[in-house]
């Protein structure tokens, strides 16, 4: 729908900008496109970096906290809506897959169509659309024949990076979704998440990290490794869960954002018919649920430096869009509180950030300073947050916290000294902030929706995501038993979900998850992966075509 608004083959004698508005999904977006005398250079590679719940106020902290301007100021050209299809506040796999699929969907899903859609707009869901699978803009670009990678400083199989690499409703089945982006054929991913990857820490008890290995990446787990690694196909696991903040992390032990994105790009960027990468910065978002406002500054900037890493190389690249936007404002953060009512005017910065300046961790961080009784709480505050004035209650608050939760305890703290206020810790439903760059200056502007991005993202790189999702989930059961073909759902192995197809001297067997097939025993790659979304299985067209 969007190719009729793509402007990039028009030539004009003298540089002008023009406005192109298109009318999608109920919402109006728009385009700025500059052209010159020659045509604008083809866009073959997107970037897509997601700040994971980063409020508005989140940027104007961390760039008072840093003294000098962040590299996304200069990019912003717009705000985006971050409802789902049937809530005003969105958990951030529906928020997630808007970005991906240019779908709304429901809390938990990924990847997926909604089973409900009350939002105003919204178009009710179609007989049978129920939670179906839509192709993400990561799946259109691979088969388009471009390199595909993601990044999370989370583990992989969080909502997120789930959205753009698998499909299930239900973003806590870690199984599925991890093992469909193990055979959804990317080739870059790093990021945390090791021990679901590993027989321990999975039901099925199925070791993917041999798998990934059988593949052919190169599976590395420290910085060292990863730069030195001069495979085309790369896995790097740095944590068996989420990573440290930038401001906790040893640097010899897991690498940075920028550092992750930077080699991403170095391998990525070596396939000449382009790529597409999502990067996110996952734990701004834990950070704001904890209303920890160190955590917020550390993975703000840390973000913001693998924006720059992304931006240097677009601006030399010459044929690279990059998007940063979040999915969603997280915690309510503001730059004052209850206590600045009567002063809000008069309160220097120091009043806000020197407190914050004084603390050398995150409150994650800061855990693993405590004695295993918790009797050096006060030292360990005064050496690491730089408060003295500790109350009796917070030491005991500070002595209660459960194991892995300390953020939650600590943060409102130096929040309550530093003037920093939050209304929740949860989600919150306002616009963000759409940050934008594109070397012919075609970038949205205005008020737009989430679905939008993922429409924009597949408008440059001249990609169907309708398409695409037509040729790579089929409903099997319907299309194999047209075929005149017996159908069976077997679902008695963990370990091997799959579906069997007979017909004449023809048995077929499709792997759930996989993009494998074994037609009378004889192993075939798809062109994706199987999705059972607990209901029906759905299959690329690849496979329907296997029995004839």
């Amino acid at each position: 729908m969007l190719n009729r608004f793509n402007t990039r083959a028009a030539k004009m004698m003298l540089a002008v900008t023009t406005i192109v508005t298109a009318t999608l999904g109920g919402s109006s977006a728009a385009w700025a496109v500059e052209e010159n005398t020659s045509s604008a250079s083809p866009i073959k590679n997107v970037i897509i970096l997601i700040p994971d719940g980063m409020a508005n106020d989140a940027t104007a902290l961390a760039r008072w906290y840093k003294g000098s301007s962040l590299t996304l100021d200069s990019m912003a050209s717009g705000m985006v809506r971050t409802h789902s299809a049937d809530a005003p506040i969105a958990d951030s796999a529906p928020a997630g897959t808007a970005f991906a699929t240019g779908h709304k969907s429901h809390t938990g899903y990924v990847g997926v169509l909604p089973d409900k859609a009350t939002m105003p707009g919204q178009k009710a869901i179609a007989p049978g659309d129920a939670k179906k699978p839509v192709a993400s803009i990561l799946e259109a670009s691979r088969l388009a024949g471009k390199a595909t990678g993601i990044i999370a400083t989370s583990e992989i199989m969080h909502a997120t990076p789930a959205d753009f690499s698998a499909h299930y409703p239900d973003r806590k089945n870690y199984d599925a979704l991890s093992k469909q982006q193990v055979y959804n054929g990317m080739d870059v991913v790093l990021g945390g998440g090791s021990s679901y990857l590993e027989p321990a820490g999975r039901k099925d008890g199925e070791n993917l990290v041999s798998s990934i290995k059988a593949l052919g990446y190169d599976y590395v787990t420290t910085p060292a490794a990863m730069e030195a690694s001069t495979s085309g196909k790369l896995w790097g696991m740095f944590a068996p869960a989420g990573m440290a903040y930038n401001m906790d992390r040893d640097p010899a032990k897991q690498p940075s954002l920028a550092e992750m994105t930077s080699k991403a790009i170095e391998v990525l960027s070596k396939d000449e018919d382009g790529f597409f990468l999502m990067v996110e910065g996952s734990k701004v978002d834990w950070a704001a649920h904890a209303n920890d406002p160190i955590g917020i500054i550390s993975d703000v900037l840390a973000f913001d430096d693998a924006v720059k890493v992304a931006m240097d190389f677009a601006k030399k690249d010459k044929e690279t869009v990059v998007v940063a936007v979040t999915d969603h404002q997280n915690g309510g953060l503001t730059i004052g509180n209850a206590s600045t009512t009567g002063t809000y005017d008069k309160e220097p910065l120091s009043t806000f950030i020197g407190p914050l300046k004084k603390a050398k961790l995150t409150g994650e961080g800061v855990e693993s300073k405590l004695n295993a009784k918790r009797t050096n709480i006060k030292a360990v505050m005064k050496q690491y947050y730089g408060i003295t004035d500790l109350t009796s209650e917070e030491i005991a608050a500070i002595k209660a916290a459960s194991p892995g939760s300390l953020n939650y305890t600590v943060g409102p703290m130096i929040s309550k000294r530093s003037g920093i206020g939050w209304t929740t810790g949860g989600h919150t439903g306002g616009d963000v902030v759409l940050y934008t760059y594109a070397p012919n200056n075609d970038r949205p502007f205005g008020v737009i929706d989430n679905t939008d991005v993922a429409k924009y993202m597949a408008r440059v790189l001249d990609l169907d995501l309708d398409s695409v999702s037509k040729q790579l989930f089929v409903p099997a059961k319907q299309a194999f038993t047209a075929k005149g073909a017996t159908y069976k759902l077997d679902l008695t192995d963990a370990k091997n979900p799959k579906i069997l197809v007979t017909k004449g001297n023809t048995k077929l067997e499709l792997q759930i998850y996989k993009n494998i097939a074994l037609v009378n025993g004889k192993k075939t790659t798809l062109d994706g992966v199987i999705v059972y979304n607990g209901v029906e299985v759905f299959v690329p067209q690849d496979a329907i075509d296997l029995i004839q």
